[in-house]
């Protein structure tokens, strides 16, 4: 490093000029390169040298700045490149505690400053503990005053690092403990008054907990501290409280107890002003959730009983004397009966009723001797007015009447779940044979059985519809907590918890019609069986599977109708989720009724189980097969499912029994390819082989040899479309479900007759198989491997057929579909099949085909593609609007219509879920491909039909495009865009495809790269969206017209001001639209225009 001593030398007249912003200047130059140069080696000399300098400079208060830099830099050095010695910087302390008056300084500099502090404190301990009084009065003077939060973070750290340098009685910090804490407690609580301070309640958070350990940093602040929190615990202001008693939390663990006791009695005081006097709660039932029984907490009760389980913790049971002898607590217990029916309760008992639940749980949780004092004093009372005895065996009938102390059953119930939490919290600390030991096990063990029937009793159906919701949600909790005892807890013995688990199943398999009872046994039941999954007692884990998986699959297989499904449904699928066991024992209890179900419907004709296999496969559908593909451990039951359903329909003779409404065919096309998506390929194999074997049926057998070629009449064709029966129709469907689910990889057996039977089917208007085409077309490979078909022979096969004849509907005269090479020319094709409805239906077909070709990124989508632009423009022959007329119309309206299957994205095949084979950006290169061949045809063509086609066409490509490929066309875009607006607000049919029109052009409006297109097309723009403020078809339309004329308000008023006026008369006719959030709007937009 000589240069940097070359470079100090050659600075000398910079350093030691008497032109006081030259010397400032310098020296802050040399500090600051010191500081950017850290991490680079400096000798003992050098840093010597820099050290001597920097303090000589701490006197010059006009280049002050530049010596806190250097020696700041200098301090943070490390030893293995040279750090400053322990004599050093004890000579920079000194010199700073002589001439530093930081509270005198500007922000920067004051932070300076305690940057130093606090590297001083930390990094050199022993060079500043000698300064003792002088360091630590230093310290109080620098600062005291101080009110930036950057500055103050520093603040709360010294003094934390202060506390560490001098924890003894004896030394300076002791002597200056008062003065150093009332400068500290001025801080408290912590509040900002700047409004335009940065993210003001991040650092006011963090600033209160850095005052929270600086607070609790040493012993000495006891004295000053507890009193000075205690005292704000009575402020009006909420967060005051809570931050007070958050304070008093920390600090009494840091503390500790001998230090406490002294303020125990001032602590239960206060808390119990905040917890029981004045508790801040409010009950609520909402009987709609089955936990929704609770009182509202604010976080004032929160932190109080947070409070007060680490004061009972830390006091070794004396602070338990207090509470126990406390006369309010003792007066409220003693008048129980005033709880003993809820609805006539006051609203402050209610409140008192949970603040002492509180505070006894509190107690509970806290330690073994806590525990065994509320026992002790408190719980036989409980019993009591529950009319509940230790004497009473568990077969002698409970009396229950309508005067059950709900207060008692309240408090009851936490206690349980107090004990059950101290219980978790040894976590094996303590062996189960040393429980019986404590006086709180015995009282437990001696009610506990007594307790559980007089809490079974409550929940017995005559009972249960009796007592309000409340008393049924808190008899239930309290079974649960029973059943969540550990494995051999002696006060809860085996028997107890299998009379808690008998008795919550028992309400969940008969008392349906309760509803409140009913879920909320339900939850317990689950919640009960995830401790037992979680837990591994083996005993406990026998007794649920013997218990409650056995009455469940009693339930499941029960003819009972009494019980309706739907809750059955409900019901093991809950319990199911408890595990994977549970789970695939539900699951084999409902394959046999999907089994039994099928085969009733198909082969016995049974119209009675249709709606219930309905039901079943939707929960399949919906839950169950969802669950186990989270799970990954799906692939038996999904092979069972398909297989299960394919073999009944295979056997079946009267498979069109069930279809009348279809719905049943839609829920088992739905669990198909739910089943078969997530199969394993092995799987998949075996499914389409055995979905195969139903092509394979009599009743279809006279299609196999009808492939019809190119050559032959369509009344050939025509002749075997007629002859489909319903049957074949429903077996299509569900051969196609099964193809569409199917991965790439898999094999797929005479795939050739697979695509004539779906080509046969689409023109009977059937879109599955015309999906399950473009299914195909979009996984097979590109080269025959193992699969002894490959996407080039299937194209061929395609497209080879009759139906795709390449003529002139007009003309009659047939044209081939092979060109000189003997390629397929694709974009010449046109339909040629009897009625203009099997037209639709193949163009459809074509629709898919293409879609499965476009998402892979094929080059035949261009010739599809093409045949449906000439379809488009074809406009030759039809000059009125007569019946052959309007059957073209509206195949050219289907074959504009078919550029919105090709760029949306659809949920019943083709996408990832069913695993298509998707190129990236595949939709950006085709709207690259067809915008400029769009916008040259609207151009070249003047026909009304044909233009409006085409901005349909148009409208279709820029709503499925990325926005981005989109907003980089704008100046192209925008003028059409605006005249698609205008041409599909006429029919009512259109009214989604304007309002996806309009969310496109709101994203060209927010997007900056737009704004110049916007700009020149702004007044054609403002007139389509003044019309589609009355838009009558669909509100959403006009709130995103509106929403767009309030964004173009933010154009420059060179622009904007000439069509003003326009927009705020349009404007006051939407003010007074029928739909509130279009008034919303409308005032939002005239606001934003008037401005």
């Amino acid at each position: 490093m000589n240069w940097l001593v070359y470079q100090v030398r050659e600075m000398d007249m910079y350093l030691t000029s008497t032109d006081t912003i030259i010397r400032s200047r310098g020296i802050l130059l040399l500090g600051c390169v010191l500081a950017q140069l850290s991490l680079k080696p400096l000798t003992d000399a050098a840093i010597q040298s820099f050290t001597g300098f920097f303090i000589e400079r701490l006197v010059d208060w006009k280049a002050l700045r530049g010596a806190l830099v250097g020696c700041l830099a200098l301090l943070r050095r490390k030893h293995d490149v040279g750090m400053v010695t322990n004599n050093q910087a004890k000579a920079v302390a000194q010199s700073f505690m002589e001439n530093m008056q930081v509270q005198s300084l500007g922000q920067h500099d004051r932070k300076l400053c305690f940057q130093i502090l606090e590297c001083l404190l930390d990094c050199y301990p022993d060079a500043v503990e000698p300064l003792g009084d002088v360091l630590v009065y230093g310290i109080c003077e620098s600062i005291d005053g101080e009110k930036d939060p950057q500055c103050l973070m520093l603040v709360y750290r010294i003094v934390e690092a202060l506390a560490q340098l001098f924890p003894q009685s004896s030394g300076s910090l002791a002597s200056y403990a008062g003065d150093l804490f009332e400068i500290l407690g001025s801080y408290f609580p912590i509040h900002f008054t700047n409004s335009k301070c940065e993210d003001v309640d991040m650092k006011k958070e963090e600033l209160s907990q850095a005052l929270m350990v600086a607070f609790a940093s040493t012993h000495f602040f006891e004295p000053y501290a507890i009193p000075l929190l205690l005292e704000k615990l009575s402020s009006d202001l909420p967060s005051t409280k809570v931050d007070s008693l958050k304070f008093l939390s920390y600090c009494t663990l840091k503390y500790g107890a001998d230090r406490m006791k002294k303020h125990f009695q001032a602590l239960w005081s206060a808390l119990k002003d905040a917890i029981l006097m004045r508790p801040q709660c409010a009950m609520s039932i909402e009987f709609d959730l089955v936990d929704g029984i609770h009182f509202q907490e604010n976080e004032i009760m929160t932190q109080a009983v947070e409070l007060l389980q680490t004061v009972v913790k830390q006091s070794n049971g004396s602070f338990s004397t207090i509470i126990m002898d406390d006369e309010d607590i003792k007066t409220f217990m003693n008048s129980l009966n005033e709880l003993k029916v809820l609805g006539n309760a006051s609203v402050q008992n209610k409140q008192r009723l949970h603040a002492v639940a509180c505070i006894l749980s509190a107690f509970v949780r806290s330690s073994v001797a806590s525990c065994d004092a509320v026992y002790k004093e408190f719980f036989p009372l409980l019993m009591g007015a529950l009319r509940i005895s230790a004497e009473i065996s568990s077969e002698d009938g409970l009396f229950l009447g309508t005067t059950f102390n709900f207060g008692a059953l309240y408090l009851s119930v936490h206690l349980l779940s107090a004990c059950k939490d101290l219980v978790f919290s040894f976590d094996g600390i303590t062996p189960f044979h040393d429980f019986p030991s404590m006086d709180w096990c015995n009282i437990l063990c001696g009610f506990s059985d007594s307790l559980c029937n007089s809490l079974v009793s409550l929940l017995q159906a005559t009972a249960a519809e009796s007592f309000p919701d409340a008393y049924i949600y808190y008899a239930v909790r309290g079974l649960q907590t029973l059943a969540m005892f550990p494995g051999s807890f002696i006060s809860v013995p085996k028997p107890i918890f299998e009379k808690v688990l008998s008795t919550l199943i028992s309400v969940v398999a008969s008392d349906f019609n309760i509803t409140f009872l009913w879920k909320t046994a339900l939850k317990a039941l689950v919640d009960a069986g995830l401790y037992i999954d979680q837990s591994c007692d083996a005993e406990k884990a026998a007794s649920f599977e013997t218990i409650v998986m056995d009455r469940i699959g009693s339930l499941i297989s029960s003819n009972d109708l009494n019980v309706p499904l739907s809750f059955k449904l409900q019901a093991s699928y809950d319990i199911g989720v408890i595990g994977l066991k549970f789970m695939h024992r539900v699951v084999h209890e409902w394959d046999k009724i999907l089994s039994y179900n099928l085969s009733h419907i198909f082969v016995s004709e049974d119209v009675k189980s249709i709606r219930p296999t309905i039901s079943l496969l939707d929960y399949y559908s919906g839950k169950i097969l969802p669950w186990f593909h989270e799970n990954e451990d799906s692939d038996e039951v999904l092979l069972n499912l398909t297989i299960n359903i394919l073999e009944k329909i295979e056997k079946s003779v009267h498979f069109s029994i069930g279809f009348q409404e279809n719905e049943l065919l839609d829920a088992i096309i739905e669990a198909l390819k739910h089943g078969v998506a997530n199969c394993s390929e092995e799987n998949q194999e075996r499914i389409i082989t055995r979905a195969f074997n139903l092509i394979s049926l009599d009743s279809l057998r006279d299609l196999k040899p009808s492939i019809i070629s190119a050559n032959s009449n369509g009344g050939q064709l025509s002749s075997i479309l007629d002859g489909i029966s319903c049957r074949d129709e429903h077996i299509a469907s569900l051969v196609a479900s099964v193809v569409i689910a199917l991965r790439p990889q898999c094999r797929i057996p005479n795939p050739q007759l697979l695509l004539q039977f779906f080509l046969m089917n689409l023109h009977k208007g059937h879109i599955p198989s015309a999906q399950a085409l473009g299914s195909l077309v979009n996984k097979l490979p590109l080269e025959t491997d193992e699969i002894n078909f490959n996407l080039e022979e299937a194209t061929d096969a395609l497209f080879n057929n009759e139906i795709w004849i390449s003529c002139n509907p007009y003309d009659g005269k047939k044209c081939s579909i092979v060109d000189n090479s003997g390629a397929i020319n694709i974009s010449t094709l046109r339909l040629n099949i009897g009625a203009v409805y099997y037209k639709l239906h193949a163009l459809v077909g074509l629709t898919w085909i293409g879609k499965g070709l476009l998402m892979r990124g094929h080059q035949e989508i261009k010739g599809i593609t093409s045949s449906f632009l000439n379809w488009v423009l074809l406009d030759g022959n039809v000059k009125t609007l007569d019946d052959k007329g309007l059957e073209v119309l509206s195949l050219r309206k289907s074959a504009a219509d078919a550029f919105h299957v090709l760029m949306s994205d659809s949920e019943a095949c083709l996408n990832k879920k069913y695993h298509a084979t998707i190129r990236p950006l595949y939709k950006q290169r085709f709207y690259n491909t067809m915008l400029p061949i769009l916008l040259s045809s609207i151009l070249e063509f003047d026909s009304p039909s044909t233009r409006s086609l085409l901005y349909r066409v148009f409208s279709h490509l820029i709503v499925g495009a990325p926005l981005t490929a989109v907003v980089s066309d704008a100046k192209k875009v925008v003028p059409v865009l605006v005249d698609c607006l205008c041409t599909l607000q006429d029919d009512d049919h259109d009214k989604d495809l304007i309002f996806s029109v309009l969310l496109v052009l709101s994203g060209i409006l927010m997007e900056e790269n737009g704004q110049e297109a916007v700009k020149e097309n702004a007044h054609p723009m403002v007139h389509q969206l003044a019309k589609l403020l009355t838009y009558p078809y669909m509100m959403v339309v006009r709130e995103t017209a509106i929403q767009c004329l309030t964004t173009l308000s933010n154009l420059p008023q060179s622009t904007s001001y000439p069509f003003r006026k326009e927009i705020l008369q349009a404007i006051s006719r939407a003010v007074d639209d029928p739909k509130k959030t279009v008034r919303q709007e409308a005032v939002r937009c005239r606001h934003a225009w008037s401005g």
